[in-house]
């Protein structure tokens, strides 16, 4: 097994995720899922094991949907998804089809050609049909959507076409999971942007539905460390990297890692590149080296990036000096305490308000609460970089 940070991974070579994958299948036989987790834990690839070998039963279909731009785009490429699955099976989107010639559409070589509308293209009737065709087709088999990067195909939708296309597409979908989930629709819908970034903008402009509130909100752990010191133990071994004590190796890796799998990756490709041993001294030193690289080979300026757009320019500040102020501290920290250093730093917040930012950065995997409801840094890795980055 050899290391390939960032690369596509060997389904057969996946590690610690039985258990999970199994829970997943076990929660789709009764309501549809929405996976919450942070990048770089291997959300695509569980949807992609998922797709590869599913169980009895179930008849999956994956999409990426982070290149679709429009509405009209989503319902085209569902359309055409569904369109191509079902032909492998001499079978084909009636209902879709129907429609499409009904308002005067034509299909050459995959490419829809539709005519010249006043009003909005019914993308919603298209996505709406195609959906019908797939489970109407699917009599003793459940289809099974797995849709990743969802949220950043509806921030594209919200930019190009508006908030309210948006609340129609998460209102379509629900209601086609409420119509179609008693025939055995289900959906996985993921994504590196959290979901409540999106519900948040539409309830500013008036949105008051909960789309996803039908969706079992499934966290998707980082590997445990008995499973994290596996992964390691292989890489090295695939690596043919040399230690003298592969057991203290790979726990130094597990730990550092903080049990990502890309970044177990990027350690074990350092130490081969190095031509280091395995030692845990060489494994710290070559950490360190790659937290502080100005090419930020772990992508880990991203999580200072995303501030800005996840939170609008004029929260950044605030959102910055509150990270920081957990960062610091070298213990959990309640909530009172951030209250009034913030205040201290002359930002303008009250209390209310603090514990909205608290809640956000929570869901977007900054920060975590102990049993005592005090905050920290949810991963030590990143408050390591966190630390470095900002100069603390």
């Amino acid at each position: 097994m050899k290391a390939n940070p960032g690369g596509q991974i060997d389904l057969s070579e996946i590690i610690g995720r039985s258990e999970i994958i199994e829970q997943i299948w076990e929660t789709l036989a009764q309501q549809s899922i929405r996976l919450n987790a942070e990048r770089r834990i291997g959300k695509t690839t569980i949807i992609k094991k998922l797709c590869a070998e599913p169980k009895p039963g179930w008849v999956p279909i994956f999409q990426d949907l982070e290149q679709y731009h429009t509405a009209f785009d989503f319902a085209q490429a569902v359309y055409r998804e569904v369109d191509s699955f079902l032909s492998t099976r001499q079978q084909s989107a009636r209902r879709a089809k129907d429609f499409l010639k009904a308002i005067g559409g034509t299909e050459i070589k995959g490419i829809l050609k539709l005519p010249t509308f006043t009003e909005q293209i019914p993308w919603k009737t298209l996505l709406t049909k195609s959906i019908e065709d797939l489970v109407e087709a699917q009599q003793h088999e459940r289809p099974l959507l797995l849709w990743d990067e969802m949220p950043l195909m509806l921030q594209s939708i919200a930019t190009r076409e508006g908030q309210s296309t948006v609340m129609e597409v998460l209102d379509t979908l629900r209601a086609l999971r409420q119509e179609q989930g008693g025939q055995g629709l289900r959906m996985i819908l993921t994504g590196s942007i959290g979901f409540h970034h999106v519900v948040d903008s539409l309830k500013h402009h008036g949105y008051a539905n909960s789309p996803l509130n039908d969706l079992f909100a499934f966290e998707l752990p980082t590997l445990t460390p008995i499973f994290a010191r596996e992964l390691a133990t292989k890489l090295i071994v695939g690596e043919n990297i040399q230690t003298e004590d592969m057991e203290a190796g790979s726990i130094a890796i597990a730990e550092l890692s903080d049990g990502f799998p890309f970044y177990i990756h990027h350690i074990v490709k350092a130490v081969k590149l190095s031509g280091r041993e395995a030692k845990v001294d060489s494994i710290n030193e070559l950490v360190t080296k790659q937290l502080v690289d100005g090419n930020d080979p772990w992508e880990l300026a991203h999580y200072q990036d995303r501030i800005p757009t996840y939170y609008g320019n004029n929260t950044e500040s605030l959102v910055l000096s509150l990270l920081d102020s957990v960062a610091v501290r070298g213990k959990p920290t309640p909530v009172n305490e951030l209250l009034q250093e913030l205040k201290n730093m002359g930002l303008q917040i009250d209390r209310e308000q603090l514990l909205r930012l608290l809640r956000a950065v929570e869901q977007d995997h900054y920060l975590a609460r102990d049993a005592q409801g005090l905050y920290q840094f949810k991963f030590p890795l990143l408050k390591r970089w966190w630390m470095l980055s900002r100069g603390l």
